[in-house]
């Protein structure tokens, strides 16, 4: 059952990191939001609507620009669940950019991992597009990944970059999904921390699925029988 209007909201700020989003959070109605009509019977409720999503997004580009700033950026977008959460964060950065007397210059390049077989994650993590890494050589380097869980893939990319020598190496993340892992990886910036949850929406899709839903939900089910491969 989502979360009602009169619900006490189980959200607090992960120390000035990103925002937490706890294990007993309703969520949001599915009745309060519009989306694509073509899901309906397939999702159990909105965990983050997109506005919220917007606005922390436009947060995260203050504090990236307020660290980095006064520098040339090569911003590694990680295909394909990233690149809503690109695109929006690289447009808040320009924006901020050309109103203050810092400034980024950015270029942007893609790399694809693939690590799921419908809900579950494999062992073994393939990167595609990752051919020319060596372009990033001395280099400082924005990764921007829709969503962090175990952090075994990003610390495979991570260690692949690293070969090269870039001068720096920072990962923005929408979200962190909590784990049971004491080492888990955390990213430089993050938007939220999640529980350890199934989402799509906003790019994450399920077997390419979902990435047509502009808040972030969880998928119930008979999305995930229907949609199996």
């Amino acid at each position: 059952m989502a979360g009602e209007g009169g619900s006490s909201v189980a959200v607090r700020s992960g120390g000035g990191r990103g925002i937490v989003i706890s294990d007993n959070w309703p969520g949001y109605s599915l009745d309060l939001f519009t989306y694509p009509q073509h899901y309906y019977g397939d999702l159990e409720y909105v965990l983050i609507p997109h506005g919220i999503i917007v606005d922390r997004t436009e947060r995260l580009a203050k504090d990236i620009m307020q660290d980095i700033g006064d520098n040339d950026i090569v911003v590694l977008c990680v295909l394909k669940g990233g690149y809503k959460f690109c695109a929006d964060l690289v447009e808040h950065i320009k924006n901020l950019s050309r109103n203050s007397e810092r400034f980024i210059s950015m270029k942007v390049d893609f790399v694809r991992l693939k690590s799921y077989h419908n809900d579950q994650s494999m062992q073994d993590m393939q990167i595609m597009g990752a051919d020319d890494l060596s372009k990033l050589t001395g280099k400082n380097v924005l990764i921007v990944e829709d969503i962090v869980g175990t952090g075994r893939t990003m610390k495979v990319l991570l260690n692949n970059i690293e070969k090269y020598k870039p001068k720096m190496i920072k990962v923005a993340s929408l979200l962190v999904k909590r784990t049971s892992r004491p080492d888990g990886y955390r990213p430089d910036y993050y938007g939220f921390e999640i529980p350890d949850l199934f989402v799509v929406g906003y790019a994450l899709d399920y077997n390419e699925h979902f990435r047509d839903l502009n808040h972030i939900c969880v998928i119930n089910d008979h999305g995930k029988a229907k949609y199996r491969v």
